[in-house]
């Protein structure tokens, strides 16, 4: 074989264990990075969950995060769970409102909305029922509950692997809030990634999409779209 040929692939060889070797160390950073954040926001919010309404101090609402519905408006399992815990804990008296807050994109697609029509059905006095159209992930849901409707006090009603995160990022906008956890159901491995994009919220407050005040303390039929007929 030719020396030249032999350098050449020497060195190939040596700039090829290079570049693993810096795959290799932005991949551990990544691992730590994920680790990090999930032992910091599941720490953080330890104290602040408990599964027992008896665990749960007074607060002004009960805030319950948008999930999937489906077309002909009625409501997924989680978001289901989360309506009828909030439905409770108002009817045991441990909150004075209720905040229904998701994503209502576009004209098709309304979860406020369908959550509103199965509180109202359940019985709860219209003017305790506030809905929120830009609740389009945890954080404008958490920020815009401080922002726009003067939320300081709240119970969060989710599934025990969001409620973490969940918790946190209320208290990151500024409310003192409580979770209380509906079920143990949820994506686990998405949450491991959602945990330190909501840590990165939590800390740095970006902001979101803003609104015209609609105070907590008033009447909910304020913040509907439309009146029902």
């Amino acid at each position: 074989m030719h020396p030249t040929t032999t350098s050449r692939d020497g060195g190939r060889t040596r700039r090829g264990r290079r570049v693993a070797l810096v795959l290799g160390g932005f991949a551990v950073s990544g691992v730590g990075l994920l680790v990090a954040a999930n032992l910091v926001v599941v720490t953080a919010s330890a104290d602040d969950l408990t599964r027992e309404t008896d665990d749960l101090e007074p607060a002004q609402a009960v805030i319950v995060p948008g999930a999937g519905v489906y077309a002909d408006g009625s409501l997924g399992r989680p978001v289901r769970e989360r309506v009828d815990a909030a439905i409770d804990l108002y009817d045991a008296g441990l909150v004075e409102k209720i905040l229904l807050s998701g994503d209502n994109g576009d004209e098709s697609y309304n979860e406020p909305d369908a959550m509103r029509r199965a509180v109202l059905a359940a019985g709860v006095a219209p003017e305790d029922v506030f809905t929120d159209y830009a609740g389009f992930d945890t954080w404008h849901t958490m920020r815009r509950a401080a922002d726009v409707f003067g939320v300081e006090t709240a119970v969060v009603v989710t599934q025990g692997v969001y409620a973490a995160r969940t918790v946190r990022l209320g208290q990151g906008a500024g409310i003192d809030a409580q979770g209380y956890v509906v079920s143990e159901g949820g994506r686990r491995a998405r949450e491991w990634l959602a945990r330190v994009t909501g840590l990165y919220e939590a800390q740095r407050r970006p902001a979101v999409t803003p609104g015209d005040p609609i105070p907590i303390t008033g009447d909910g039929r304020a913040s509907w779209s439309e009146q029902p007929g």
